[in-house]
């Protein structure tokens, strides 16, 4: 592939749903490009793998993306974000992006007090790469982490709205209340469909950082800037959107039907270790 070819889709992927949270905001940002989408639902979590292993995932991954010729790749999840970003970037002649340096600019940006919370999975939180990155852009920010491996589940049983994800909610977010954070980093692609409960359990007060939308805004400027974006005109070659997991393609589509302003027609399965 020619790396003008600007009408080429963008790849996306993920350790399973939740990176359509990134997906959802390239669609409603910029409507106009295509995307090859990967869930590695035959794999997931990430959230609880070691680093060499979410690194071979995303080195596979990345492989499997560049036979659909894309032309830029997003991490849509924190946890790849923050063990394979660099790494898989530092390889490739396509531009490599994550979600973890668009929610951090973010979260900078908003707090006043110079104190933000973040919640994500076990590895995010562990690695404290927020941490790290947001002390970059400015040093004297404090940042409290608080690992949530419970919400992932909860999402992906649809549990978006019940008693049972607001118990769960309150008893993590707690922690964080007491720390008098004014900015709460959603930290995992699945978080933003809690929204709402975080919500109304931080208050008004408390500026909810989005790193999907965030990311989704990077893209849309990245391309832009390297003259990548694709040309309205140009003829759609094949579907807009198209959707790979490495099992459970039914349930895929399911939940991917449910979230996304676009109903999707078909997801296929791939065997991801053959790459």
């Amino acid at each position: 592939m020619s790396h003008t070819d600007r009408n080429a889709p963008v790849g996306v992927f993920d350790s399973g749903v939740g990176g359509l949270t990134v997906a959802r905001e390239i669609m409603r940002q910029i409507p106009e490009e295509r995307i090859v989408y990967f869930g590695d639902t035959a794999r997931l979590p990430y959230g609880s793998k070691s680093k060499d292993t979410v690194l071979r995932y995303s080195r596979q991954i990345v492989r499997f993306l560049r036979t659909q010729e894309v032309k830029a790749i997003v991490i849509a999840c924190n946890t790849a974000s923050a063990y394979a970003l660099e790494t898989v970037a530092s390889e490739s002649d396509i531009p490599v992006i994550g979600v973890i340096n668009a929610g951090a600019r973010a979260a900078v940006h908003a707090t006043k007090n110079g104190r933000i919370g973040v919640i994500g999975t076990v590895a995010t939180i562990s690695t404290g790469i927020y941490t790290e990155v947001i002390r970059t852009m400015r040093p004297g920010i404090e940042v409290f982490g608080k690992a949530c491996p419970l919400f992932v589940p909860l999402v992906e049983e649809g549990l978006f709205h019940d008693s049972v994800t607001d118990e769960v909610a309150s008893r993590y977010l707690s922690v964080l209340k007491e720390k008098y954070i004014d900015t709460l980093v959603l930290g995992c692609t699945h978080y933003p469909l809690l929204r709402s409960t975080m919500r109304r359990l931080m208050g008004e007060n408390v500026t909810l950082v989005n790193p999907a939308y965030e990311t989704a805004l990077e893209l849309k400027d990245l391309l832009k800037e390297k003259e990548m974006n694709r040309d309205p005109a140009a003829e759609m070659q094949g579907e807009q959107y198209q959707f790979f997991v490495s099992d459970l393609a039914d349930q895929f589509t399911n939940f991917a039907t449910a979230i996304l302003p676009k109903e999707v027609k078909e997801t296929r399965k791939i065997n991801i270790e053959e790459y």
